[in-house]
């Protein structure tokens, strides 16, 4: 069964054009039911994170249908054509394996991306979209990924978004000591973005999410204070430093909600990081003067400079990688003959049972045991090479020459292994 990716990601698509065809988790399970409905396709998956939209699946759907499918269901009259990118079979293999790896990550080596395809699969999984198919093409991702990360340096010293956003947060304070920063969201990256800023210093730092307790488990460990969303308008007024993150499917803050603070602040600038797909602040809140917006795709020059000091890491990761694809075409390939095999075994047992069955009643007539042994295995023998002849005898030059080798090499094994 051929494995198949179709997507887009932040080298082949603007963030405009991605939040636009983002999922998220409560959409993500109707979503994987209307593809396999609508297109009919065995096992589906579909990984959607602030960077890519990207659908795994194996079956008879094509790209263009998958393509027309992905427009469709977003219903944003798009045009995808330019920016998707499509690999079937062994390189959608590599692909995944590299994705999970974070090789193909904004954040060269991050390990969030693994989690992000774990969560993937898990809903996929849950909702009944996988089958034999993608569970071992993502079991072995996941090991191909786990060696990596153990065997290479690629994570090492990794600039991520949220240490990416403290260095552009610092280019506008000199000190943060005297700014209050408000995270927006309680998840793996709003995590990572508070533990970073809390690190910087920062005088005062306010977790702000839509459940309250989740904000309070953050803000517990490290000192901050938690609210919910009721309370942003009064809290963006007093932030210095805002960084966004939700999965929220409009923005949290608009243009209007950002000049009103503004106001308040008596124009005091305001400095804002949206790691948001869709996003949670409106990009016209960049408009103003006072307002200084940065989006996911912004942060990304200041990622790339850390990337080059993980490059000498790239080849020993893309080598193993190499090797683990290898393996599972293997498994692929030998998978692929087994109906074969086993239908060779069906033949090779019905002629047994027939030529049996007809040496029992000679047997039964009285026959000469030895003569009827002999006619069985000559009639065993005649049978089971007539498939070979008649093969040869219809192959051309090339292809003759060919099962030759192959029967020369099968005979002679079988002989070495009688003796």
């Amino acid at each position: 069964m051929a494995f198949n990716v179709l997507g887009l990601n932040h080298k082949t698509a603007p963030l405009a054009l991605r939040e636009k065809v983002a999922f998220n988790e409560d959409r993500l399970a109707a979503a994987l039911r209307a593809l396999r409905q609508e297109l009919g396709v065995s096992e589906v998956v579909i990984l959607s994170t602030c960077n890519r939209t990207e659908v795994y699946w194996s079956g008879n759907a094509s790209p263009a249908e998958l393509s027309q499918w992905l427009e469709n269901h977003h219903g944003n009259n798009l045009d995808l054509a330019s920016s998707l990118y499509v690999h079937q079979d062994r390189p959608a293999v590599a692909h995944a394996f590299a994705v999970a790896s974070g090789l193909d990550s904004m954040v060269l080596g991050e390990p969030q991306i693994l989690g992000q395809l774990k969560d993937a699969y898990r809903v996929a999984h849950e909702t009944g979209s996988t089958g034999p198919s993608l569970n071992k093409l993502f079991q072995a991702a996941f090991s191909a990924a786990k060696r990596v990360r153990s065997e290479t340096q690629i994570g090492a010293n990794a600039v991520s978004l949220a240490s990416a956003a403290v260095s552009l947060a610092r280019r506008m304070y000199a000190d943060l000591s005297e700014r209050t920063a408000l995270m927006i969201g309680a998840g793996e990256m709003i995590d990572l973005a508070a533990r970073h800023f809390a690190g910087a210093g920062v005088k005062r730092l306010v977790i702000a999410n839509r459940t309250l307790t989740r904000a309070q488990a953050l803000a517990a460990e490290i000192q901050a204070y938690a609210i919910d969303l009721s309370s942003l308008e009064k809290e963006l007024a007093d932030a210095d430093i805002v960084v966004s993150c939700t999965a929220s499917a409009v923005p949290l803050i608009t243009k209007s909600a950002a000049a009103a603070a503004v106001r308040k602040r008596r124009h005091r600038p305001i400095f804002m990081v949206d790691l948001a797909v869709p996003r949670d602040i409106e990009p016209e809140a960049g408009q103003l003067e006072d307002v200084f917006l940065y989006t996911v795709d912004d942060l990304g020059a200041i990622v790339r400079e850390g990337n080059a000091s993980r490059q000498a890491a790239v080849a020993q990761a893309e080598a193993i990688i190499e090797t683990r694809v290898q393996t599972f075409m293997q498994w692929l390939d030998q998978r692929s003959i087994v109906p074969v095999i086993r239908h060779m075994h069906t033949q090779a047992d019905a002629l047994r049972r027939a030529e049996l069955e007809r040496a029992q009643k000679m047997l039964a007539r009285g026959d000469d045991p030895a003569a009827v042994l002999e006619a069985l295995s000559q009639s065993l023998t005649n049978k089971l090479i007539h498939g070979p002849t008649h093969a040869l005898n219809r192959a051309d030059s090339d292809n003759r020459d060919k099962l030759i080798a192959l029967m020369s090499g099968f005979y002679k094994h079988s002989g070495s292994s009688e003796r």
